[in-house]
């Protein structure tokens, strides 16, 4: 499999309270096309921002990131939005609906910075929403589906966009285990018949473990010994 994410080098400081706190140090990771990586470790060890550089929501102080053959740290901030509206997807702990739209609405938004037409944007939604298998609660709001539902949905905006990459913080973290376990199913499915590569930051071994490979951080470093999931061939650090 070819390279399709790459951080060569990589390095992230913030600063908080007067005090410099160095969060990724000269990291390099290589993750190929189609790889289902579960990146795991302590809080404050990297994770989320790794996370946030790839789907171009932050940027590094210092390296290089590569996403789909996009040098994606020399974008400028005019050009990420449409950026990343074309190749991420993003799924996050708190679903982050919009309560007072519909199912299917919440996964039009994305679509809006699309030039697709209002019929497209709506064909495209409920194609998503029919992948994610809620076809029958489309025009359901968010207080009328369980979480596991609202995961689902949130999933399905992800994927409106027919995104390269899929970046997912603790997607199971707010459900019970049978509905975690579902989600995942539902991103394995995603990562295997749809070949979307998948970015997954997790606390939960049991869903790590479902995933191609499992990295482990700990002060803004990739470090050796950790489980790893079926499937995997090593480190995935270059």
């Amino acid at each position: 499999m070819s390279e399709f994410i790459e951080l060569k080098q990589v390095t992230k400081t913030y600063t908080r309270g007067g005090e410099t706190l160095r969060v990724l140090d000269a990291l390099d990771l290589t993750i190929p096309h189609t790889d289902f990586v579960a990146l795991m470790g302590p809080s404050g060890s990297g994770k989320t921002t790794i996370l946030n550089i790839v789907g171009g929501l932050d940027r590094p102080d210092s390296g290089e990131v590569t996403v789909a053959n996009e040098t994606v740290s020399s974008l400028s901030e005019s050009q990420l939005p449409g950026w990343r509206a074309r190749h991420v997807g993003f799924v996050f702990q708190s679903f982050n609906l919009v309560p007072v739209l519909t199912a299917i609405e919440n996964v039009m938004l994305p679509l809006l910075l699309t030039p697709l037409s209002r019929a497209e944007r709506k064909k495209q939604a409920e194609f998503a929403l029919e992948v994610v298998g809620l076809s029958d609660r489309m025009t359901h709001r968010p207080s009328q589906l369980s979480g596991g539902q609202e995961q689902r949905v949130a999933i399905a905006r992800a994927i409106a966009t027919d995104p390269d990459v899929i970046v997912a913080d603790e997607p199971t973290g707010d459900l019970d285990r049978d509905t975690a376990n579902s989600v995942m199913e539902l991103l394995g499915r995603l990562n295997t018949e749809l070949q979307k590569t998948i970015v997954m930051v997790t606390h939960d071994h049991v869903a790590a473990e479902q995933c191609k490979r499992i990295l482990h951080l700990d002060k803004g470093t990739l470090v050796e010994g950790g489980p790893m999931g079926a499937g995997t061939g090593g480190s995935g650090a270059a």
